[in-house]
């Protein structure tokens, strides 16, 4: 049954704030690794699995949160999660070392895939069935603005203050969410209390989920198969998601409903979702890349270049919920954000290393738009079959989409970059001869301006080399984006047909009995 009155605003803003909690984390420590990193005296591939441990554990707990929270209870899943994630953040501030920080944020990242499919489920419960839209559309603002913002809040924090306090900050947030679910929030029963617990389909989960993740994070950086750990890691995620897929058929109490794929619009709704993954976490990945290690920016110059398109994604939300109810087709919508964010990733691949603040704000203005029209019609689109206990098993599957999405769109661009970089740089190097007259106009020019700063010739002609060498790399890292930039826009324009494959409804309705 739907709440009204303040009632109802008060668990909006309980969910929305417990979810952005858990999405903010998601990128918010990328920042500041160089600041762990010195502090904790650990090396780079060390602190990566900051990141690493906490989308793995998420990625983990996002398809079972349906189960977990139709055993226990929703409310009391949802409330644990929220005071799990807050004491783990507690203890990730104060980690005096790096493998205590590391197993903080694999807890944190426990916690956390507790938090999103939970919330949107309660959201969905929370408002009546003809304004589904709507409250779609304000889940989505945790959804979509928080791995945007996370940057931003990072940067701010690390320019006041010490890394400890990415993690402080939670705290305050998260026992204002748990109060307020433990005072406004109702119990919904325990449907599965007392039924066997599919104790393989757990663990052939963690395993195959866990592997895949793991695989996708560490795979760039530690060349791929190459290394004996990712190819046993590989192999291990494809026999773990066989053999769970056959597990969770054959059970009678799976913790993973696969016959909710038996709704078309569902079935292709997990596609599209992976594809908003790989668009909204990739271009996240790549844009602060480019800004900080190309043209100089620093962290928070880059977290406030994003803000912008983040906030127009938060003034759109609503509008789309309101355009979904009104019966808007959410295929026509979606559309317009695939091809929206295509022109943002066209406009990005025309920049070049005199790109300044301001001609990134446009781009970054239409990718907010694109993001909003996006989210809310390819969610609704996803759900809009499902009923009762369904909501849940299928939240927490669209989400995990999601994320894996993101981690197959980092990993991907990721490649791209580190192969097309080499193909860029040989193809500038044919040029670097001296029967160029380019070439040497230009390495003529350099020796004589390091000449007139007092340098003698031959010091002059290293410098020079030196100088060639630094224009050559930063011309093909910006070839190299470009691509990036280019792949992630025509990925996304490419799924447009899957749009239509999914069933046009005029009214999403959920039914009242949702538990």
């Amino acid at each position: 049954m739907a709440e009204k009155g303040l009632k109802k605003w008060v668990i909006t803003f309980t969910v929305i704030t417990a979810s952005l909690l858990e999405l903010i984390d998601t990128t918010i420590v990328n920042v500041a690794i160089p600041q762990i990193q010195g502090n904790l005296g650990a090396t780079l591939e060390d602190v990566a699995w900051l990141s690493t441990g906490y989308a793995v554990a998420n990625v983990i707990v996002l398809p079972m949160s349906g189960w977990l929270g139709s055993r226990f209870g929703r409310k009391n899943y949802f409330l644990f999660s929220i005071i799990l994630f807050t004491i783990a953040s507690f203890l990730c501030g104060n980690a005096t070392n790096l493998e205590e920080l590391i197993a903080f944020r694999i807890l944190q990242g426990l916690a956390g895939g507790g938090l999103i499919s939970t919330a949107q489920a309660i959201l969905i419960e929370t408002w009546p069935r003809e304004d589904v839209g709507i409250a779609t559309a304000l889940f989505g603002l945790g959804a979509v603005v928080g791995p945007t913002v996370g940057p931003t809040i990072g940067g701010y924090l690390l320019e006041i203050s010490s890394w400890p306090w990415i993690f402080y900050v939670n705290i305050p947030i998260g026992i204002l969410a748990a109060y307020c679910t433990y005072a406004f929030v109702r119990e919904t029963p325990k449907d599965g209390k007392g039924m066997p617990v599919d104790w393989w389909g757990i663990v052939l989960l963690a395993l195959a989920v866990g592997s895949l993740q793991t695989v996708l994070e560490k795979g760039e950086s530690e060349d791929w198969f190459a290394t004996p750990y990712i190819t046993a890691l590989a192999v291990t995620s494809v026999l773990g998601v066989l053999l769970f897929i056959w597990r969770e058929l054959s059970t009678d109490h799976p913790i993973v409903n696969f016959k909710i794929m038996r709704h078309r619009s569902f079935s292709v709704g997990m596609f599209t979702s992976f594809i908003l993954g790989f668009g909204l976490y990739g271009s996240v990945f790549v844009f602060p890349i480019f800004c900080q290690n190309l043209l100089g920016f620093s962290a928070l110059q880059t977290g406030e270049l994003l803000f912008p398109g983040g906030l127009c994604t938060i003034v759109m939300m609503p509008f789309i919920g309101i355009m979904l109810k009104k019966n808007v087709p959410a295929q026509f919508m979606a559309t317009i954000g695939m091809f929206l964010f295509f022109v943002f990733c066209s406009m990005l691949s025309k920049s070049t290393l005199q790109s300044g603040t301001g001609d990134f704000f446009l781009p970054l203005v239409i990718r907010g738009v694109g993001m909003a029209l996006l989210f809310v019609p390819l969610t609704t689109l996803a759900i809009q079959d499902l009923k009762g206990a369904e909501i849940g098993q299928g939240s927490g599957l669209n989400n995990m989409m999601r994320q894996l999405g993101g981690s197959f769109g980092i990993a991907a661009l990721t490649t791209l970059i580190h192969v097309r970089q080499g193909f860029h740089r040989s193809n500038l190097l044919v040029n670097v001869n001296e029967y160029n007259p380019a070439f040497t106009d230009r390495f003529n020019g350099f020796i004589h301006n390091f000449m007139a700063k007092g340098y003698n010739y031959l010091d002059a002609k290293v410098l020079a080399t030196k100088a060639i060498e630094g224009t050559v790399t930063k011309q093909s890292l910006l070839l190299t984006y470009s691509d990036a930039y280019w792949v992630a826009g025509l990925v996304l324009l490419c799924s447009i047909p899957l749009l239509y494959l999914q069933k046009f409804k005029k009214n999403v309705a959920i039914p009242a009995d949702v538990h």
